[in-house]
């Protein structure tokens, strides 16, 4: 909105929460913010932003790491049950698991560029149908990723896994099977209702389900003697725990708008939207498969075992670092999405420079605390002198790593609140696996750098896919971006009589 002054700018609203709410929600009730033309304006805005992005973030990173830490928790009982139960949990939970977990999620993630841009275009109808064609799609492509489930035994042995631990963990995947349903189910209405802004209540779920599971692993794995048994019940009933009580959340009416019941529109326009759920999907399995393969390439070094076992530690810990940036990346995601829907470009725009600058400095207070303490923390995971060594020297590495990893979420946040995942797809694609890890192959092999050679080489092309984002949002003509948001609305679905009153889509 050029002709826009700071006399006539009206600012952002923060409704309270009202009794149904559990959430703070933002209004779009307001015109784009001013040109950021002075220091003031900047300090002003950027505390404005900072409030509206942790309140999304907060909630967030906390809901992704109780998720999280249900499967750790799975493990370390099994653990305590036994050393195959321990192979069996572990193998199905990071290779079976964890590459539909990266499908599923990424799949889910179409509708955080379709809910968020229709939220903050007032189109609150659509949101509902938007997540029912997920569902659609989501548990279609369960049936056919169940195959990886029922015939994970012969997968296991094929890529090398012994005997005994594939046979467990090939059982212990069909039992796992309804989890796989509780992620297409599940990830869908997380988008739903972060696009609204209502994210404690998934973080209240996720508490309460983090507890719940705790309590009945102890008692069915151990104490009643169940095993990998009572590891399935305890791990599926988690899943389903969240899916439910979110349902029943949605379902009492507490989104207005927003969910209206089921609809016969969630069948139509299925093909364009499975276009763009695996473009999302893409985008994001590029990311996550990513550093798995690190680890897969550090076995083939000559001292394997310490390198893989280094390495891993690293990785555990940049895992839970990671935590952090997907909340971020599901913050600026939203507030992308919800200023582009509202015609809001310069606000979208700021948005992300506020969610950059504050992951970049949270990274690097990650950083400096693993620096300061390196000669302490690698004892905490290992006992072997040789390996606690190389933790130590790679150390260096995994905090420049972290502060990359930081950044990087959020900028394919805003990739997702854009609906730019296939582009951001063959950025990946280029950057990791053209780049990437040819570049750590060489260095690792050819060079004999060994482990750090690998993981600065795929390091490298981390840096490089950050830079290549950096160029694309700076070129980005977020007045376009605006309109473009627009006409998606109205192609997958939405209508201009069906605003909601008071909701004024400002037009640049």
């Amino acid at each position: 909105m050029e002709g826009d002054d700071n006399n006539n700018y009206t600012r952002p609203l923060l409704t309270p929460p009202q009794p149904n709410s559990s959430a703070a929600v933002f209004t779009t009730e307001s015109h784009d913010i001013p040109p950021i033309t002075t220091p003031r304006i900047f300090g002003r805005e950027f505390l404005l932003e900072s409030k509206k992005l942790w309140y999304l973030a907060g909630p967030a990173i906390f809901t992704s790491v109780c998720q999280y830490s249900l499967g750790a928790i799975t493990q370390l009982f099994a653990g305590h049950v036994g050393t195959l139960e321990l192979a069996a949990v572990s193998v199905e939970n990071s290779v079976i698991a964890g590459f539909c977990f990266g499908i599923m999620l990424g799949m889910g993630s179409a509708l955080e560029t379709l809910c968020g841009q229709a939220f903050g275009a007032g189109q609150l109808s659509m949101l509902g149908i938007y997540m029912q064609r997920s569902w659609v799609i989501l548990n279609t492509t369960c049936l056919i990723l169940c195959l990886l489930y029922v015939f994970a035994k012969p997968l296991l042995n094929f890529i090398g896994q012994t005997a005994s631990i594939s046979k467990a963990a090939g059982e212990f995947a069909v039992w796992m099977i309804p989890q796989l349903f509780a992620y297409a189910m599940n990830f869908p209405i997380q988008k739903f209702l972060q696009a609204q802004s209502k994210i404690m209540v998934m973080a209240w779920i996720a508490a309460a389900a983090l507890v719940m599971h705790l309590l009945l692993s102890w008692l069915l794995m151990l104490r009643l003697g169940w095993g990998l048994v009572g590891a399935a019940v305890v791990l599926n009933g988690s899943w389903w725990f969240i899916v439910v009580a979110q349902l029943v959340y949605i379902l009492s009416g507490t989104c207005g708008e927003a969910w209206s019941g089921f609809s016969i529109k969630a069948f139509e326009n299925l093909w364009g939207f499975v276009r763009l759920s695996l473009a999302s999907a893409v985008m994001l399995c590029l990311e996550m498969w990513y550093f798995m393969a690190l680890i897969l390439f550090a076995g083939y070094l000559k001292n394997a075992e310490v390198s893989v076992d280094a390495l891993s530690i690293c990785m555990n810990i940049l895992g839970w670092t990671v935590m952090v940036s997907i909340g971020m990346n599901a913050a600026v995601s939203v507030r992308v999405s919800n200023e582009l829907g509202a015609s809001h470009p310069r606000a979208a725009k700021f948005s992300l420079v506020v969610a950059v600058v504050t992951s970049f400095i949270l990274g690097v207070v990650m950083s400096l605390l693993l620096i300061i303490f390196r000669k302490q923390y690698p004892s905490l995971f290992s006992n072997d002198s040789e390996v606690k060594e190389l933790v130590m020297e790679l150390t260096p590495m995994l905090a420049f790593c972290i502060i990359i990893n930081n950044v990087q979420p959020v900028l394919s946040g805003v990739a997702v609140g854009a609906g730019w995942q296939s582009l951001v797809a063959y950025v990946n694609i280029a950057c990791y696996y053209l780049f990437g890890v040819p570049l750590g192959l060489i260095l690792g092999y050819v060079f004999d750098f060994g482990v750090k050679g690998i993981w600065s080489g795929m390091l490298t092309g981390t840096v490089v896919q950050t830079c290549v984002l950096f160029i694309i949002v700076y070129r980005t003509d977020w007045n376009k971006e605006a309109s473009l948001a627009e006409e998606r609305i109205k192609k997958w679905g939405g209508h201009e009589d069906s605003k909601s009153n008071g909701v004024a889509a400002q037009q640049s």
